[in-house]
């Protein structure tokens, strides 16, 4: 079988109640391109019926299916790792980003880009639904303490729209040890550690309320987390 153009990697954790929506707006943006394609539903130990709905109303949909619930780090990892395309890309299942910006993804991996990351929060880009203000500014915050902790510079890395060349995936994938949501993070230390080209667009994105971060309770597991790929940096564990 030829390997696809795109691969489009969805993690979902009891997503039953809307994947059926986000694969058909999907499915309707892939009508409209060329060259072949593949979507790959990740469940990651959903205890509703997600895998079912995807298998019984989606059959040209890879479904993978494990239990028990992993973390959306090892759900995206899984999908992008088991993914063929030349470009492969990992969305979120509430489609908070419309999958019509891939449009603007494919001309920067046509002029090299090795990594091209959605963001809410660099010039052009259009929230048409805020979060709460509270976690806008949490948001920020956790800004500033990626450039305390010499991370990275990029102005918006939760933004759950990022494509990847094959190349890229294997860099990155291969070498990610964190499961959780501190992932995002990794995926782009890594990258800019193997001098991979990262280019951040701006994207439209409307906030859905129903985020499975909450503030509180992740606050401390993340500062860990983000404080173990600082460690992982300085000791080579991504070379």
């Amino acid at each position: 079988m030829a390997q696809p153009r795109l691969s489009i990697v969805i993690p979902a954790y009891n997503e039953a109640k809307r994947i059926g929506d986000t694969l058909i707006k999907i499915h309707a943006y892939l009508m409209k391109q060329s060259g072949l394609s593949e979507i790959v539903v990740v469940d990651d130990g959903s205890t509703d019926r997600t895998a079912d709905t995807v298998r019984e109303h989606f059959p040209a949909v890879q479904v993978i299916s494990y239990r028990p619930n992993r973390g959306k780090g090892h759900a995206v990892r899984t999908g992008m790792l088991a993914a063929k395309g030349e470009i492969r890309l990992f969305f979120d299942a509430d489609s908070s980003t419309p999958i019509e910006e891939l449009d603007n993804v494919f001309p920067h991996i046509g002029n090299g880009a090795d990594v091209v990351i959605g963001s809410r929060m660099v010039a052009g880009a259009d929230v048409l639904v805020h979060q709460r203000w509270i976690r806008e500014r949490v948001g920020r915050f956790f800004n500033v303490v990626l450039l305390a902790l010499g991370l990275t510079r990029m102005r918006d890395t939760q933004c759950g729209f990022k494509a990847f060349s094959a190349r890229a995936t294997d860099i990155c994938f291969t070498r990610q040890t964190l499961e959780r949501f501190s992932f995002d993070v990794e995926i782009l230390c890594i990258a800019a550690r193997h001098k991979l080209k990262v280019v951040e667009i701006p994207v439209h994105w409307i906030n859905s309320p129903d985020t499975r971060v909450r503030m509180l309770r992740d606050a401390i597991p993340t500062l860990k987390e983000l404080l173990a790929i600082r460690a992982n940096l300085r000791a080579g564990k991504y070379d």
